[in-house]
């Protein structure tokens, strides 16, 4: 301890010149990165090789600039999420860890937990394994972060296999049977089925039924944040929570938009962090505290926003995905005034139909 969050911008999808110059600098070494947040600028979707390219590019300068070993880079999780529709701006978040002591007493202040799951097989996504399998790496984050009460974790992020056809085919082969022959259907299923496993291991709701996954919509963690991909076997997870004595200057909070346009949502996820606002806030109150804002989001299974119709659903032309995307986006960044946030989509089990949980990690003024 203590830990620190610091956003760097991508200027291309294999641009890790943001991470390169703050190792340059005096604010981070390479070896105190623990984990990586962040958005590209590809399709969001099953074939989106530009994860695979900001992935390689960003262990490459750890590689690099540090002393740790390949094998060593390779258990830092990055989560990379797909897609910057609409205003958002490519970008990332860099967690460290330095290892000053922890300050007896102190105040509460940011801690993050990193752990990789156990192999997730193409048969186990959509199952209860998985379910079991994620709440186990999310109570060793946990442990690892130093917090006990699950109360005091805002954000859980996880990056879990999808289904392609290579891997239906391997199970098939094996005489297993998969949740869903759709690679793109089992990137929401694959989400969801983390979040319930988050919801288990922070006592958000009991073990659910086999039924239940991805049916119960009423079934959802107010904390998760879950993306999939191709380039990965196993679940790479990343608790943000706070600490008493964790020092530093960072604190994280969050809050639930109960709809696409909820940025009351937004704000009350910063209050939580620790930032006092207005009964009305505006972005001018936040006098550059906000590190970052991230986001779920999800077009309303019913076609349906404060009792508008939405015909997003009924698109052909635009997946739902990029729409609600680039919607929400914008409300969040005119929220904060800032394009660089974290939205992802594929909000199964996160948040509730047509919401999706908020987390804002804020740095906090010196004493």
């Amino acid at each position: 301890m203590p830990f620190a969050a610091h956003k760097v911008l991508l200027g291309g999808v294999s641009d890790a010149s943001g991470l390169r110059d703050l190792i340059s600098g005096p604010n981070l070494d390479a070896d105190d990165v623990i984990a990586i947040v962040g958005k590209t600028e590809g399709n969001g979707g099953v074939n989106d090789y530009t994860r695979i390219l900001a992935d390689q590019a960003f262990r490459s300068i750890l590689l690099t600039a540090g002393t740790r070993s390949l094998s060593e880079i390779d258990q830092i999780p990055m989560a990379w999420s797909g897609g910057t529709d609409g205003v958002i701006t490519p970008n990332a978040v860099i967690f460290s860890q330095t290892s000053q002591p922890q300050i007896l007493n102190g105040p509460s202040r940011m801690a993050v937990g990193i752990s990789m799951s156990a192999p997730i097989k193409p048969e186990d996504i959509g199952r209860a394994k998985m379910v079991t399998t994620i709440a186990k790496g999310v109570e060793d984050a946990m442990s690892k972060a130093g917090i006990s009460d699950p109360k005091d974790i805002h954000f859980v992020q996880t990056k879990t296999p999808l289904l392609t056809m290579e891997s239906i085919g391997d199970a098939t082969a094996r005489g297993e049977t998969v949740f869903t022959h759709e690679p793109l259907e089992s990137m929401a299923i694959s989400n969801g089925t983390a979040a319930l496993g988050i919801a288990v291991a922070l006592g958000e709701i009991s073990m659910p039924t086999p039924e239940q996954i991805g049916h119960d919509l009423g079934l959802y963690s107010s904390v998760a944040s879950c993306s999939s991909g191709v380039e990965l076997e196993r679940g790479q997870i990343v608790v943000v929570g706070n600490a008493p004595g964790a020092g530093g200057r960072f604190r994280v909070g969050h809050s639930v938009m109960q709809d696409a346009i909820d940025s009351a949502a937004v704000y009350e996820a910063i209050r939580n962090a620790g930032v006092p606002l207005s009964d009305k806030p505006s972005a001018e109150e936040l006098q550059g505290q906000i590190v970052q804002i991230f986001a779920k989001a999800e077009a309303h299974p019913a076609g349906l926003l404060r009792g508008y119709r939405q015909v997003m659903l009924n698109d052909s032309d635009v997946h739902h995905h990029r729409q609600i995307k680039a919607a929400v986006g914008g409300v969040i960044a005119a929220a904060v005034a800032d394009p660089a946030i974290f939205v992802s989509v594929a909000a199964l089990h996160q948040g509730p139909p047509g919401g999706g949980p908020v987390a804002a990690i804020v740095e906090l003024p010196g004493d």
